[in-house]
């Protein structure tokens, strides 16, 4: 007899081929239900364009800047799909294929909405833009901060009265009470940490959820890109807004209007701002393995007054972020043309 190869070496051949080929056609058809009334029409999507960027805002604002901008243009064949109640927009940006989707508000509206354009669509990744209000006193209206990190500081444990101190840092009502600190039943909350769960690895622990390192290298490059300084005809800021690289953000479901607070939480924890989303649309991410960057448009100081209206430094604010977002994404889409090269 001649020598034969072995029954288990072509089996095991052809059974990591049929894998391969398996896992393709997963990625290919994502997670979308094949009874869902839109499978088909998702599949065309992508089919015919992508991977595409997931771009996602919060507020109307946000995305009315993107509608007035000009910068996006929507798909001539399906121009937009409703899923889980949202619109995804399907278009591009300066020629990269975008999927671009308003969540809503607060932190289970955000993580909602990332996980469903995830779910349906080809993404090779999200970048998040919006507005914030500011902590850091050195921030000005207008500037836009790219951050590294962000956490949930409303996810804390209520202490009992005179309990001892945690791990993790802790506010004490009495610390504020007025006109002289004590004691106070409300005694105080400790801080913690999110449970990150994601493929392959075993869950952690996390109180800073970082953005994607290669995106935040990336969006270095956009640290002297110019910024609309002048709200209307009439009125200009003072300074020229700026792109702030490499600030820390808090994320939480409460509309900060408080000065105390927010000078607490830049001096224990140094974030620079606050907002309902960006830790929401991370952790998404990361449990997802994908890539994620944020842009934050500083809107109002807060706890403190502004010399215009919140809705025209909204909007200020929200052209601004979105300026640099519409920038990074040509960065990146270079900047993967390079390594294919």
């Amino acid at each position: 007899m001649g020598c034969q190869r072995p029954i288990w070496g072509v089996d095991l051949e052809v059974l990591l081929v049929l894998g391969m080929v398996l896992l393709a056609l997963v990625q290919k058809s994502m997670q979308l239900s094949r009874s869902h009334p839109m499978r088909g029409v998702v599949d065309k999507v992508n089919d015919g364009g992508g991977p595409y960027v997931g771009l996602v805002m919060a507020y109307p604002t946000e995305e009315m800047a993107l509608q007035d901008s000009g910068f996006f243009l929507p798909n001539s064949d399906i121009p937009s799909i409703q899923l889980a109640g949202r619109r995804f927009n399907i278009g591009s940006i300066n020629g990269v294929d975008v999927i671009y989707v308003m969540t809503g508000e607060q932190t289970a509206n955000a993580a909602l909405t990332v996980q469903a354009l995830l779910d349906a669509f080809d993404i090779q990744g999200i970048v998040h833009y919006g507005t914030a209000g500011s902590t850091n006193d050195s921030l000005s209206f207008g500037d836009v901060s790219v951050m590294n990190y962000v956490a949930f500081t409303s996810s804390w444990k209520w202490k009992e009265f005179k309990s001892e101190k945690g791990q993790l840092p802790t506010l004490t009502f009495g610390a504020f009470n007025f006109p002289e600190k004590g004691e106070n039943l409300l005694a105080k909350i400790e801080f913690t940490p999110v449970q990150l769960y994601s493929t392959g690895k075993p869950m952690e622990e996390m109180y800073w959820l970082p953005v994607d390192p290669n995106w935040f290298t990336i969006a270095a490059q956009l640290q002297n890109l110019t910024l609309q300084q002048c709200v209307n005809d009439t009125y200009c800021l003072p300074e020229t807004p700026k792109v702030v690289y490499g600030l820390k953000g808090s994320t939480a479901d409460i509309f900060l209007d408080n000065a105390a607070y927010r000078k607490y939480l830049f001096q224990q924890f140094n974030v620079s701002t606050v907002d309902e989303e960006s830790a929401a649309i991370v952790l998404t991410c990361l449990t997802n393995g994908v890539p994620c960057i944020v842009f934050r448009g500083v809107s109002d100081l807060a706890g403190g007054n502004g010399t215009l209206s919140l809705a025209s430094l909204s909007s200020l604010a929200s052209i601004n972020a979105l300026t640099v977002a519409v920038e990074f994404i040509s960065l990146i889409t270079r900047e993967s043309s390079v390594v294919d090269q």
